[in-house]
């Protein structure tokens, strides 16, 4: 087979607004498990949006725009549905910003020999391919970005900020693009662990070739600013898709708060979408209600979801929508304390 023949179906990201799942999350409401919590997480998630005074912040972790959601957390930033955005680096470069230039994702199987894959520079995630030429333009157009600015440290919600800037000046190159829409909407998106995908290869690219001061990323400013968000708003709200360090990050910033000499409430609503549970010890599966003993998450409105979140996060997603809570609210632009 050619390579072409392995990338030729494209993944298509779903689009909440052509289907209403009203009914559904009605009929879960009434049922048991998992779909009684999606239920109640759909609940909580309308409660924070008709909260005028709650400020939304979104997390992100796992392969979900390459799985095509990315179309769904643009309709939630274009709608006023999050205000800032805290993500692995691999969901904002990798998967965003790699069809923001023109690229896609195919749809594949697990079912292939993978070293056949490998000699035709195509990677795999999950059951879906990626061409690995493509996304290492991606990686050097990234150190394009870092050559073009002044050498200093950077925070990630700064550097992505330029990064919406590029495709601004330069063009999207697909319908919806996650970064573009932030960079529009005064959305930060912070990436703690930004060196962890492929901005890493184009920042080591940069740091390698330049001669004297490099761009670096700060990420304990990323927390500071990430702190000063918290502060700004009267309450917040988090909705977690998937664990890892983008959901302690944000948890940790009523901590911050805290350590700063300032008393700020705890997340008021928390929902997370996880596959993961705390059975073992990992973060990701660490319950809400354990969040509240470090002081992070308070518990009156708080679900935890155990399902994939292909299947859950566009549900919720458009259920908020339909219900129309989001139409009262106005945008944060917390891009614009920075």
């Amino acid at each position: 087979m050619k390579k072409s023949d392995y990338l030729r179906k494209t993944i298509e990201h779903v689009d909440i607004s052509s289907f209403d799942a009203r009914p559904i999350i009605d009929s879960y409401a009434r049922m048991a498990f998992q779909a009684r919590n999606l239920a109640t997480a759909a609940s909580i998630y309308n409660r924070m949006l008709a909260d005028t005074e709650c400020r939304v912040i979104l997390t992100l972790a796992g392969s979900l725009f390459s799985a095509g959601l990315k179309n769904l957390v643009v309709d939630l930033i274009e709608n006023n549905m999050v205000d800032a955005i805290v993500s692995t680096g691999a969901l904002i470069v990798d998967q965003d910003f790699f069809e923001a230039l023109g690229y896609r994702h195919y749809i594949g199987t697990p079912f292939v020999d993978d070293r056949e894959l490998r000699s035709r520079y195509i990677d795999r995630i999950y059951d879906t391919y990626i061409d690995e030429e493509e996304l290492q333009i991606c990686d050097i157009t990234i150190a394009e970005i870092a050559n073009s600015i002044t050498p200093r440290p950077y925070s990630s919600r700064e550097f992505i900020q330029l990064m919406g800037k590029y495709l601004d000046e330069k063009g999207i190159k697909t319908d919806k693009s996650v970064i573009y829409s932030a960079y529009k909407k005064g959305v930060p998106i912070f990436v703690p662990a930004f060196s962890d995908c492929s901005a890493g290869f184009g920042l080591i690219h940069h740091q390698w070739n330049c001669k004297g001061e490099k761009v670096t990323i700060d990420s304990a400013a990323d927390f500071l600013e990430l702190t000063k968000i918290k502060l700004e708003a009267k309450d917040t709200g988090l909705l977690m898709i998937g664990g890892g360090v983008p959901k302690n990050f944000t948890q940790d910033a009523v901590v911050a708060t805290e350590v700063l000499g300032f008393d700020k409430p705890m997340h008021k609503y928390a929902i997370q979408l996880t596959v993961a549970d705390e059975r073992d010890g990992a973060l990701s599966g660490s319950t809400l209600k354990e969040a509240s003993s470090w002081g992070k998450v308070d518990t009156v409105y708080e679900q935890m979801v155990f399902g994939e979140a292909t299947v859950t996060f566009p549900l919720l997603a458009s259920d908020a929508y339909h219900r129309g809570e989001w139409k009262k609210r106005t945008a944060a632009r917390f891009s614009d304390l920075f």
